[in-house]
């Protein structure tokens, strides 16, 4: 996040999401997202695929257009509309690509990011006329609700929008690409017993430069043992200055999985001066939705963005299925989450 023009900063890049599947559950996979996505319409603006471009094309035939020349060389494209469950309106752009093109550079396998970075992530927001919301903590509090439920809500229908559970693990990132799980703003996981991934996965991403795309299939007794391969005492540095050791990693990924998950979410207690703010960000989101008067207000000063970095709430969300999300406001990284779970459990990072 850099700062321009005194107080006011710029976001670095628009939130992405990603997905990991087996290649060859990618077609279901990515068909199966675009049903949950394009609801009520069922309609991709666009469908492309090597030489095959498509407009207005329903969503029930593109499963039978991907079959048709899908591979591992292949990268299919999309473009379609999603309603939030904000009640926002947003264009959206999808892939899915092949093995063959993760290892030559590509994201995914499964990705998407809208089309307008400032729509998801607005810059500005109407608040109410009300003493209650001229406050910055207010103003960053309400814009922390809508956003955190919207991201949530792309990430489910992306990775989980049936019971198939053909995706394993994704997540929503501000940083363009998909980085360590534990300096990103959201991770699912199919199976919430398999959570430990993200530590793992970000082990296996910052000591061995390994992208997150080629080794999120890794089970965990593979990622495992890529962490106890490195020297004893090796460490790597999370942003914001922190360092996790080597010896750390392998002691959560030994702990029992359902004692890992109640460190989580006792983690994911709001803090003071989220718990100041809420109620007061909902009475006015509510006086809102019942026509009291508004007026926009800049979202982008240092002051807004940096209450959303220190205090925007965690969420730990164990779903239906046997999945888990984690989850916080795209400013925030899922970092201090995990290491307040780790101090709870006196694993020193």
């Amino acid at each position: 996040m850099s700062e321009s023009s005194g107080q006011r900063v710029l976001r670095e890049s628009t939130p992405s999401f990603f997905a990991w599947c087996d290649e060859s559950d990618r077609i279901d996979a990515f068909t199966e997202a675009l049903s949950a996505l394009v609801h009520p319409w069922r309609i991709c603006s666009s469908l492309s695929i090597f030489s095959t471009w498509r407009d207005e094309i329903p969503v029930d035939e593109v499963a039978a257009t991907l079959h048709a020349q899908f591979g591992t060389d292949a990268y299919a494209w999309a473009s379609f509309g999603v309603t939030l469950s904000s009640g926002r309106a947003l264009g959206f752009s999808s892939h899915c690509c092949g093995d063959g093109q993760l290892r030559r550079g590509a994201s995914g396998p499964l990705g998407m990011s809208p089309f307008d970075k400032e729509e998801l992530l607005p810059l500005r927001l109407p608040v109410g006329l009300l003493a209650s919301a001229k406050s910055i903590e207010v103003e960053a509090a309400m814009a922390s609700l809508v956003v955190q439920e919207d991201v949530e809500d792309l990430l489910l229908r992306l990775c989980a929008p049936g019971a198939s559970r053909r995706v394993t693990t994704g997540g929503c990132t501000k940083l363009g690409h998909w980085g360590a799980p534990i300096e990103i703003g959201a991770t699912y996981h199919a199976t919430a017993t398999e959570v430990v991934r993200d530590l793992a996965l970000s082990w296996v991403h910052l000591h061995g430069d390994d992208k997150v795309e080629r080794a999120a299939g890794l089970s965990m007794d593979a990622l495992r043992a890529r962490v106890d391969a490195a020297p004893h005492g090796a460490r790597i540095a999370v942003k914001g200055g922190a360092e996790v050791s080597r010896e750390a990693v392998l002691q959560a990924i030994d702990t029992a999985p359902a004692v890992l998950l109640d460190a989580l979410e006792a983690s994911a207690l709001p803090d003071d001066d989220w718990r100041a703010v809420e109620p007061y960000a909902r009475e006015v989101m509510k006086m809102i939705a019942e026509g009291a008067p508004v007026q926009d207000v800049d979202l982008t000063t240092r002051k807004h963005v940096r209450f959303l970095e220190q205090h925007a709430p965690y969420h730990v969300r164990r779903l239906p299925s046997g999945g888990v999300v984690l989850a916080t406001h795209p400013y925030r990284t899922l970092w201090p989450l995990w290491n307040d779970a780790l101090f709870l459990l006196g694993i020193t990072s």
